[in-house]
């Protein structure tokens, strides 16, 4: 206790001490001809010696700022900068007691224009019209850091444990590197594996479809996209990184990655290889591609399950270039490979009205697929206004897997109902082609432009498959259900859509659209069933009853128009369209053909309104109407029997389902004090929501069909804050966030209707701690609380409760060594006894660099207390499901990884420095 006690008084004697050594300089920054506060005008001071920035803060609306340092005795120099204004200057001794500056004047640049900004050198933050920009030099990380590093020092940005990018509360969804996607479009990447030395600016906006982008219209979306800038000097040469490890169990990992840029021509070269369940490609630079560390983004070509342990291979080559002023290209091509192996165990329980049914069941299965893909983008400037984007893409997969399964059911009372065991074999070949084509054609009257969009989605799979199965069934003498069949299957899907747009301003701020939407579509499926002949040892018997025929066709034609009203604070978006659909539906089964054809006329309309009470405080709100037609499935009268448990059969009177959505969003962030803060409410209200309704007989054979449930819901809030504190060599982040859903579901149950009325509550606090280039300490705690009411079921209520710890530290002392530990503990409150309630997760990783730190000797050890598992406990509105799957367990690996690099202009400048020398 003695201990403790000495301790806070030294911390309390440190924090004063430290204190007494910060000054506050304060002041405001005014147009010097109209007297007005320019707000989130940047305020900065660097040193005069190399321009380092010391410390830096925006002014709020009333033009004033605030800026608390440490004393500086040398000389330093004080800037402002803003966009459309001169750079203001001003050189000071020392900085050793407070000081307010009072007004200082910005003068407005005789040739300012929209998106740019006159200055000498660029300040920490640039706040352009729908732009923030960050200066990377003024923002310190090590110098072997990668972009993911940079962005988690850059104000307002929040880098997940899963790799999630969030800026100002909004999720990123998109990451281009100079304008353009580096291999996939969420950019994880790009930020795993590109250096931050060679990183120029980080800019950050709202993200914009590609027909938005084209037409200059502005963003509905709720996502921000970021674009990093590589610095000219270092936009011509090469790096890359190359990783290998093996370890026990024979486990292994392999990575390559290879960058050649040359200006505007950009190639890269990426491959791995690895049986940890790594199914795309990322590197973190403390863990490397171990799963269940930090790194489960990232992947391309990713195709696994997320169950069960997978060996994966993937051959990837990413292309960029200018071919002309006019002609712009980007391509890549993905091999890639992955064989998933996967045992499992369930329990689950069904509810009925009048009792419940018990369901253990377990299955050990294999799955191999390989699939090629062709990305290509081309944009051509027709001329200055005219511009036309080409996407097109092609796929190519195969697949094969096979599986064997067992399961058993009972009545709440423990007596037998059915027992089924089942073994399959299967292979299938999919091609797919899809395409994008924008067209748009602006005019010299500002914001009238004529948009064209064209896609097309064209699919061809075939299948086969082997099942041998037998369901023993326990009550009503009902006869045991054998099978040995071999089922041949072929899908094709063909769809296309043409959008065409005209947009005229009616006046400056008022804008109204007018065009149409084309929608076709033609699906068909052909299942054909062969039971096994044993006088032909052959697959040759036709099962009419498992063979069906089935096409199905849509063509729509939808007329729309839209309004958008801009101010300088807000946006107000409306839109409408009434789509009239043609649905026809065929089937031969059992030799009797069943048309149904239908027309509809679907109303459809959305209201947006956006304001802007500053440039870094807004709110949205969005109401949504929109209708959704059955599937052919879920229409046809005809019965599917291929599961021996239960039989599909379609209703034909039922009717479009009505969705009626709100959004309301609330976000600030507050960049002189380095916090923010956002908050969401949102909502979902069904009519004539389809959902599938069971009959149970004695045996606990199901025979499903569907209707329509008026009245369902969902409704969702939540909202998270965060703030950063820099001090020093010392840097915290924390965060809070609280995330709740209610709903509430209805459904039928042996026709009898059930309600169940869901809530869901996730709490989630973090914390990050930094200690200069030696230490970073990641503590958080989250919570998932779920509990479900039921009505008319033989089951009051049902409820989880999930806690996750976990605890992040990374340590770069002494130096050329780093230590990384990523401990976590995960306890389910409710999961049944059959299944362990809680575990470890513990990965930690030891390397040291060589040669300038270009190349890293490391050990890594998963899981290791060897207390990995993967129970979960699944609730909804008629079951109760607890699951578990294969999971990793404990292995220790060796590996090395060398980085290489090249830039021509660090080598120019280098080889003059040494001629100075001599």
């Amino acid at each position: 206790m003695t201990k403790i006690y000495y301790f806070l008084i030294f911390s309390l004697f440190c924090y004063s001490a430290s204190a007494q050594n910060e000054i506050v300089i304060k002041g405001t920054v005014v147009d010097i001809n109209t007297q007005l506060p320019l707000e989130l005008a940047t305020v900065y001071f660097t040193t005069v010696k190399d321009s380092t920035v010391i410390e830096y803060a925006t002014t709020d609306k009333n033009g004033a700022f605030s800026i608390r340092t440490k004393k500086i005795d040398k000389p330093v120099f004080l800037k402002v900068n803003y966009m459309g204004y001169q750079p203001y200057f001003e050189e000071e001794k020392s900085l050793l007691e407070n000081k307010d500056y009072g007004k200082l004047y910005l003068l407005e640049a005789a040739n300012a224009l929209d998106n740019v900004v006159i200055k000498s050198e660029a300040p920490p933050i640039t706040i352009k019209k729908d732009t923030l920009e960050f200066n990377a030099a003024s923002y310190k990380v090590r110098p072997d850091s990668n972009v993911e590093t940079l962005l988690k020092q850059l104000p307002g940005f929040d880098v997940g444990t899963d790799g999630k990018v969030t800026v100002n509360g909004r999720e990123v969804n998109q990451v281009l590197v100079n304008g353009k996607t580096f291999f996939d479009k969420d950019g994880a990447i790009a930020l795993k594996n590109l250096p931050a030395e060679i990183i120029k600016k980080i800019q950050v906006s709202d993200f914009k479809t590609k027909k938005e982008e084209l037409s200059k219209q502005e963003s509905t979306s709720d996502y921000s996209s970021i674009n990093i800038t590589i610095d000219e000097k270092k936009n011509k040469g090469y790096f890359g990184k190359i990783l290998g490890g093996y370890g026990s169990d024979e486990r292994y990992e392999s990575s390559l990655l290879l960058n050649f840029f040359n200006n505007k021509q950009k190639i890269s070269v990426l491959a791995s290889s690895n049986n940890i369940n790594s199914t795309g490609f990322a590197m973190d630079e403390v863990f490397d591609n171990m799963g269940g560390g930090r790194n489960s983004k990232g992947s391309v070509g990713s195709s696994g399950s997320g169950k069960g342990i997978t060996q994966s291979n993937l051959v990837g080559l990413n292309y960029s270039d200018d071919w002309t002023e006019k002609l712009m290209a980007m391509g890549s091509y993905n091999f890639s490979n992955s064989i998933n192996n996967n045992e499992s165990k369930s329990d689950q329980v069904s509810f009925l009205p009048t009792g419940n049914i018990a369901t253990s069941a377990d299955s050990k299965t294999r799955n191999e697929s390989t699939s090629n893909n062709v990305n290509l983008e081309l944009e051509y400037k027709i001329d200055p206004s005219t511009r036309l984007v080409i996407v097109p893409k092609v796929n190519q997969s195969r697949s094969n897997g096979n599986s064997s399964s067992s399961s058993a059911s009972e009545d709440e009372n423990g007596v037998a109902l059915n027992e089924s065991n089942a073994k399959s074999f299967s292979e299938s070949t999919n091609t797919s082609f899809t395409n994008t084509i924008n067209f748009n054609k602006a005019f010299k009257k500002k914001s009238r432009n004529f948009s064209v969009v064209f896609d097309n989605n064209n699919s061809n799979t075939d299948a086969d498959a082997l099942n041998l199965s037998q369901t023993i069934f326990y009550k009503d003498n009902k006869p045991n259900d054998d099978r040995n069949q071999k089922s041949i299957n072929k899908n094709k899907n063909d769809t296309y859509s043409l959008e065409l747009e005209y947009t005229e301003p009616v006046t400056d701020s008022l804008r109204i659209r007018f065009g149409s939407d084309f929608d076709w579509s033609n699906d068909m499926k052909d299942t054909k069933t062969f039971d096994y002949n044993a006088t032909s040892q052959s697959y040759s018997s036709l099962n009419d009853s498992l063979s069906n025929y089935t096409t199905s066709r849509q063509n729509s034609f939808s007329p729309k128009v839209g309004i958008t009203w801009q101010k300088s604070k807000f946006t107000v978006n409306l839109n409408t369209r009434t789509a009239l659909i043609q649905f026809d539906n065929h089937s031969l089964y059992l030799n009797n053909a069943t048309d149904l054809n239908k027309k509809y006329a679907l109303p459809y309309g959305d209201f947006q309104i956006r304001y802007k009470f500053s440039r870094s405080k807004n709110l949205s709100f969005k109401y949504d109407y929109s209708n959704a037609l059955p599937s052919a499935v879920q229409l046809m009268p005809v019965l599917n029997l291929s599961n021996p448990l239960n039989t599909l059969i379609g209703n034909p009177n039922l009717k479009p389902i009505e969705k009626n959505s709100a959004n309301f969003s609330f976000r600030n962030y507050d960049f002189r004090t380095r916090s923010g803060y956002s908050l969401y409410v949102k909502g979902d209200y069904y009519n004539n929501d389809v959902v599938s309704t069971s009959i149970y007989d004695d045996s606990g054979k199901r025979t499903t069909t569907y209707a329509n449930i008026s009245g369902t819901y969902i409704a969702s809030v939540g909202g998270n804050w965060n703030q950063s504190i820099k001090k020093d060599a010392n840097v915290f982040r924390y965060g809070f966030g609280l995330n709740g859903s209610y709903s509430f579901d209805k459904g039928y149950t042996n026709a009898i209707i059930y309600n169940a009325k869901s809530t869901a509550i996730t709490p989630k606090v973090n914390l990050t701690y930094e200690y200069g280039e030696v230490l970073v300490i990641s503590p958080s705690y989250s919570l998932s609380y779920n509990q479900t009411n039921y009505e008319n079921s033989s089951r009051d209520a049902s409820s989880n409760v999930v806690h996750r710890i976990n605890f992040q530290t990374t340590s770069y002392w002494p130096e050329n060594l780093i230590f990384g530990n990523d401990f976590g503990y995960t306890y389910n409150s409710s999961i049944s006894s059959n299944f362990k309630k809680d575990f470890y997760l513990w990965n930690t990783s030891l390397s040291y660099g060589f040669f300038d730190k270009k190349v890293y000797a490391k050990i890594k050890v998963y899981d290791v207390l060897n207390q990995n598992q993967s129970a979960t406990r699944t609730i909804s509105a008629t079951s109760i499901r607890d699951e578990e799957n294969t999971v990793l367990k404990r292995y220790v690996m060796f590996s090395l990884s060398y980085k290489i690099g090249n830039f021509a202009a660090a080598e120019k400048g280098k080889k003059k420095r040494q001629r100075g020398e001599e």
